[in-house]
């Protein structure tokens, strides 16, 4: 298990299983790759082109803010990708965020109403888009933006609510089965009494 990062699975209720476990599409990664090159660039350029009466001072300041900016725009969001979490079980919608502080908000699946999803033109050519949960009490809607593979994400889900409703609803099946239950005990207690009669 990750220290910091990896998803807490002590969560977990003892007969909950994890069906999905997804982080944000890595396109939210593009960003902080890009300013990662452009701050070795200009690293670079500094030690080759700077002359050389302002080379060591200049070079430092470069170096202190590419290290900076490496930071800021290339650690932190990488950091906060990594530790945003949206677990999908046979039990509920389990979502976590935060790297230092955490924020989670858990949605069972039993209070799911409906699951639609929608994505763009672009995300549908790099496979992600939102997730739309509507459930049943006072916070209502959640929104997951930049879900990967969001169509079998939703999929997966609505299977995941179907199982859980049919899990939870009695029906003709279970009514049947509690009489013909009812019906064989009490048969058996007709069958002892004969018996106890019999040895009398």
């Amino acid at each position: 298990m990750e220290v910091g990062v990896g998803f807490p699975e002590s969560v977990l209720t003892s007969d909950e299983r994890v069906v999905l476990h997804l982080h944000p599409h890595w396109k939210a990664l593009i960003g902080p790759v890009v300013v990662l090159i452009l701050a070795v660039a200009a690293v670079v350029a500094g030690a080759v082109f700077l002359p050389s009466s302002w080379e060591p001072v200049a070079l430092y300041v470069i170096g202190a803010l590419a290290l900076i900016v490496f930071f800021w725009l290339t650690v932190w969001p990488w950091l906060r990708w990594r530790t945003t979490h949206y677990v999908f079980t046979n039990e509920r919608v389990i979502l976590r965020e935060g790297v230092f502080s955490r924020d989670g908000r858990d949605i069972p699946l039993g209070r799911v109403n409906d699951v639609s999803f929608s994505h763009s033109l672009v995300g549908r050519m790099l496979g992600y888009g939102t997730l739309t949960i509507e459930s049943a009490g006072e916070r209502g809607q959640v929104v997951l933006a930049d879900l990967p593979k969001v169509e079998k994400t939703q999929s997966a889900l609505y299977e995941l609510v179907e199982a859980d409703r049919d899990k939870h609803t009695f029906d003709d099946s279970d009514r049947d089965a509690i009489v013909r239950s009812v019906r064989d005990g009490k048969g058996k207690d007709e069958d002892d009494t004969r018996e106890e009669r019999a040895h009398r």
